[in-house]
C-alpha cells in the first residue's frame, strides 16, 4: 500500500473545493505534493454540469435556481448533470493512476465499490452499473461516480446520499437519466445514520480498494505544498 493523505474538511462550497483540486493536481505532478489525496466533504446546493453537458436535462429555470441561490457549475468531469448538498458525502481521490497501477475503467469501478461496500456497513444491499456508473439498490441511485484524469492523476470522484434533501434531484434529470429514482442511505436502512461514522468507514473502502496507506493532514499543510516550489516535509 501507498501512503497518501486523507484531508476531511466539512461543508465547503463547491467552487472553493474544484479550485483546491486542481491546484492539486498540478503540484501532484510536479511533485510539489509528494502523495496522493484523497479529500472527504461535503457541500452547500449546488449542481453541476460535466463534459456532456446537462443544460437540457434541468428542468427548472436557472434563473429559478439563482432566486433558491443554488449555482449551477461546468466542469470538467465525465457525465452529465448532478446535485450535491448538505447530507451529501463527496470523494474526490487525487491520484497518479500510473504510480498506482489503475486504468481508468478499472479505478471508476473501484469507485463505485466504495459506495457499495459503505452501504453494506448499515446492511443496504448496493450494485454497481457498468451502463449507467454509480451505486444502486434495485433500481434507485444511491450514489453517483464522474471523474477526470489530467497529466495522469485523477480528480473528481464519487457522491454518496447519505441523508441528503433528495428534492433538489427531482429539479434534474439525474445524470441525464429521465425519470431516475434517488435515494439515500438512511432511507435505505431505515435508520438514523451518522456522517461521522459514514465519513471513517468510507475512508476505510477507500484505503483497502485504492490500496493507500491513508494519513490525516490538515488543509494548511496542503496549501503550504501547494504554495511552494519544493515538497513539503514527509509528516511523520
Amino acid at each position: 500500500m501507498r501512503p497518501a493523505f486523507l484531508l476531511d474538511l466539512p461543508l465547503t462550497p463547491y467552487v472553493e473545493a474544484l479550485d483546491l483540486q486542481r491546484a492539486a493536481v498540478a503540484a501532484r505532478k510536479e511533485g510539489r505534493l509528494v502523495r496522493d489525496l484523497i479529500i472527504l466533504i461535503e457541500h452547500p446546493p449546488v449542481f453541476t454540469l460535466g463534459r456532456r453537458g446537462g443544460r437540457d436535462n434541468l428542468l427548472v429555470s436557472e434563473s429559478e435556481l439563482n432566486a433558491r441561490g443554488i449555482e449551477v457549475v461546468p466542469v470538467e468531469r465525465g457525465g452529465n448533470v448532478t446535485y450535491h448538498g448538505p447530507g451529501q458525502l463527496v470523494a474526490y481521490p487525487l491520484v497518479d493512476l500510473n504510480r498506482g497501477g489503475f486504468r481508468v475503467v478499472a479505478f471508476v469501478e473501484a469507485l463505485e465499490q466504495t459506495m457499495v461496500r459503505t452501504a453494506a456497513r448499515w446492511g443496504v444491499a448496493a450494485a454497481g452499473d457498468a451502463a449507467n456508473r454509480g451505486a444502486w439498490v434495485q433500481g434507485r441511485k444511491l450514489g453517483s461516480v464522474g471523474i477526470t484524469v489530467r497529466r495522469g492523476v485523477s480528480f473528481h470522484g464519487l457522491a454518496l446520499n447519505v441523508t441528503t434533501d433528495l428534492t433538489p434531484f427531482t429539479w434534474i434529470n439525474p445524470c441525464g437519466i429521465q425519470s431516475c429514482r434517488m435515494t439515500t442511505l438512511a432511507a435505505e436502512a431505515q435508520q438514523e445514520i451518522d456522517m461521522s461514522t459514514v465519513r471513517t468507514e468510507m475512508a476505510v473502502r477507500i484505503s483497502t480498494l485504492l490500496r493507500l496507506d491513508l494519513q490525516p493532514v490538515s488543509l494548511e499543510h496542503i496549501r503550504a505544498a501547494l504554495n511552494t516550489n519544493r515538497p513539503p516535509r514527509e509528516i511523520q
